[in-house]
């Protein structure tokens, strides 16, 4: 059970936010010269139409099904972003009135832009052919119904330390989706997952500025907000993941087996965003801490190395199990 939270949460997120203008303008786009779904998809106002999806489909009957499978978990991640607004939103320090220049405009900013995200990618696997719809919606409702409990509490400083990390996890994701599809001779939708992948990481680069800003203002809380993300695991938005007759987080496994099978997301990239993290945030090198941040600060450094050689001893399983999404 998490500890109540110091009352400078609150100071340090007013201190930073007085930069939240200088940080929407870097790390989002305005909203009239920002791509949009239709502008990746065949046009139904057009006379073409119909030849463009048959064109899609022929374009899709090849990708593998573990492709196939890791494409649609990632599509539901991205639909279930009613969960992460209302998470977000009830976060230490964002206001809910509607300033322009508040937390709560970075909040609904972001969400309009990930956002097109799922909305993209649902239309894409609708015209595809190759999915079962109406059990890919299920799962999305469930997982927006069910919620998740990712272990930030309300605390923005380990809030940010998950968004900065899950940002990065999910640029990864999409970017070997996006090479993946060109490798299986689909740059079509190689361009879709390229799209998406530059949005993650620029996000990643908003909420890695947050992190660096409270290290500047309240390193030895930062620090051990930071130490207990890492000791419970980041664990994906995805992981109440379900489908229908299955017990909640069961199909998210076979989801995430997949993943690292096809070397999309797996445990050594885990280990390679914390290590980027790190090095972005200067971590071995912040002094000044009190004991206990300083052994939070001691234990993260070496956390790396020590992961690897777990994930040395990790076998993936292989594929043993039928998606009630794919047809």
């Amino acid at each position: 059970m998490q500890t109540e939270l110091p009352a400078s949460r609150k100071e340090v997120m007013q201190f930073v936010g007085q930069k939240l203008d200088t940080l929407l303008s870097q790390y989002l786009r305005p909203v009239e010269l920002n791509w949009q779904p239709q502008d990746m998809l065949p046009d139904s106002t057009q006379d073409n139409f119909i030849d463009e999806v048959k064109l899609l489909q022929e374009s899709c009957r090849e990708l593998p099904y573990d492709y196939v499978a890791v494409l649609i978990g990632d599509t539901i991640t991205e639909e279930a972003l009613p969960t992460y607004e209302s998470w977000l939103m009830d976060v230490v320090g964002v206001d809910q009135l509607n300033e322009p220049h508040g937390w709560a405009q970075w909040v609904r900013s972001w969400t309009a832009e990930e956002n097109r995200h799922g909305d993209l990618l649902n239309k894409y696997l609708y015209l595809s052919g190759r999915v079962n719809m109406r059990q890919m919606e299920v799962s999305t409702q469930y997982l927006i119904a069910d919620g998740f409990d990712i272990g930030t509490g309300r605390d923005p400083y380990r809030n940010f330390i998950y968004t900065s990390f899950q940002e990065l996890a999910t640029n990864v994701s999409h970017r070997r989706t996006g090479t993946l599809a060109k490798d299986f001779g689909n740059p079509h939708l190689s361009k879709i997952c390229g799209v998406i992948a530059g949005d993650e990481l620029r996000h990643a680069k908003a909420y890695k500025a947050f992190v660096s800003n409270i290290f500047e203002v309240d390193a030895s809380e930062m620090m051990l907000a930071f130490e207990d993300m890492m000791r419970k695991k980041i664990v994906m938005p995805a992981h109440f993941l379900r489908e229908t007759g299955v017990k909640i987080g069961d199909t998210y496994a076979h989801f995430s087996d997949a993943a690292q099978r096809l070397g999309v997301y797996t445990t050594n990239d885990y280990i390679d965003i914390l290590d980027s993290l790190l090095k972005d945030w200067k971590v071995e090198g912040i002094r000044d801490l009190n004991d206990s941040a300083e052994k939070a600060r001691d234990y993260l450094v070496a956390l790396p190395n020590r992961l690897r050689r777990i994930a040395d001893r990790t076998k993936v399983p292989q594929l043993a199990y039928e998606f009630s999404w794919i047809d």
